[in-house]
């Protein structure tokens, strides 16, 4: 096969080194980018030159859960997208599919499995280790097709906002981290309502926290994702 272009979204430099070396291990000569938000992938993507395959993490500025995953999937939808991530529970694999990942690939993963899972995915079909599939039902209240839909509305300053308020965060500190006023803050907040038809900023941070926060276990918790 021809050699890939990818592009590989971490916010660790040495994460994406090794990525990248991972890749150009299996496929020699491929050509790679990186990215270390979701506003580099963006500005990367906006040049033209679509990439083969985007390999993204699901925690890096600009990027929570799968937040990053929906948000690109709606402004780019013919970007094939792969999720790499630290996290390895079958739901969140399963939760990454659902949501339009065409692939789950552990950090963990050995070359081979990375040039066979990028190979599959190049070749149109979905990879993911065999556990993605053990369960058949996704963990939730909400059906993640609506969810999916309701979250990629929102843009990427919202997203930020929702988390924040996920962290228990008020109008005015928000403000001063993202260095906004509160109006635009109370504008946000009020755009995120109702894109998530929710009443309250309380219903608005469950609503989201299946996508925001995806479950992972105590060996993982501590990690950079």
């Amino acid at each position: 096969m021809e050699m890939p272009h990818i592009l590989i979204a971490d916010d660790h430099p040495l994460v994406r080194g090794a990525v990248r070396q991972a890749v150009t291990s299996a496929f020699p000569g491929a050509r790679c980018a990186e990215a270390d938000s979701l506003s580099k992938i963006e500005s990367l993507l906006r040049g033209g030159d679509l990439p083969d395959l985007l390999l993204l993490d699901l925690h890096m500025p600009g990027v929570e859960g799968f937040s990053g995953l929906l948000h690109l999937r709606t402004r780019f939808p013919d970007l094939p997208i792969a999720i790499v991530s630290a996290q390895e529970e079958p739901t969140v694999m399963r939760m990454s599919i659902q949501h339009g990942a065409l692939g789950f690939l552990p950090k963990s993963a050995s070359v081979d499995t990375i040039k066979l899972a990028i190979t599959k995915i190049l070749n149109g079909e979905i990879w993911a280790p065999p556990a993605a599939f053990e369960a058949a039902s996704l963990d939730g209240t909400q059906p993640a097709d609506d969810l999916s839909k309701k979250m990629s509305r929102l843009t990427p300053q919202q997203v930020r906002v929702l988390g924040m308020l996920g962290e228990g965060k008020l109008n005015k500190q928000i403000a001063h981290e993202l260095g906004i006023s509160e109006a635009t803050v109370k504008a946000h907040v009020s755009a995120i309502l109702a894109k998530l038809e929710v009443d309250n900023r309380t219903q608005a941070v469950i609503t989201a926290a299946p996508l925001l926060n995806p479950p992972q276990s105590a060996s993982v918790a501590s990690l950079a994702n």
